[in-house]
């Protein structure tokens, strides 16, 4: 691990500037996508939600670079608990599935579906919950039960929940039927 890049990631804020920049660099000097994925992937790294937001944003622009990490992502998704974490893996998941050009093998789809699954019954966080709710939807396509599972986690009362949350939901739903 390159101590001079874990403490740029450590000094890293959640403003977009800041993590634009940590994104360049590693765009600049991709050797450093090693260190950023293996800080996102180490939930006992107390910057490792950091790391996921920059991870983020790589993937958005060049997902093509994080395909050498695609195994280690989906293993480390069971160990994801922070919200601050969970909504930018969760997006990342999304980036994944929408891709055409990407094959998640079987066992990288298994560990989306049963992490998504489970984030989806335990977070109220709007955002974290529509990325996930996107990709099982995605999914879904490929293997019809996931559909059944997701209209009926997604049909549970959710009157107590955020404006975007029920939008979300709404949406999902009418895409299932």
């Amino acid at each position: 691990m390159n101590t001079e890049f874990y403490a740029l990631v450590e000094k890293s804020t959640a403003h977009r500037k800041c993590r634009d920049d940590i994104k360049h660099f590693v765009f600049d000097h991709p050797n450093h996508l090693s260190d950023l994925t293996a800080i996102a992937f180490n939930t006992k790294d107390k910057n490792h939600h950091k790391a996921c937001w920059i991870l983020e944003l790589v993937c958005e622009e060049q997902l093509d670079l994080f395909l050498p990490f695609i195994d280690d992502f989906c293993t480390s998704l069971a160990r994801q608990h922070s919200d601050s974490a969970i909504r930018s893996v969760s997006k990342i998941g999304l980036f994944l599935v929408k891709n055409k050009k990407i094959q998640l093998t079987e066992s990288q789809e298994e560990k989306l579906i049963e992490t998504g699954l489970d984030w989806l019954i335990q977070t109220e966080k709007a955002a974290n919950a529509a990325y996930t709710m996107r990709f099982l939807y995605l999914l879904g396509k490929k293997h019809s039960w996931i559909n059944e599972e997701l209209k009926a986690l997604l049909s549970r009362d959710c009157s107590h929940q955020t404006p975007g949350y029920r939008f979300a939901v709404k949406d999902i739903l009418k895409r299932l039927k």
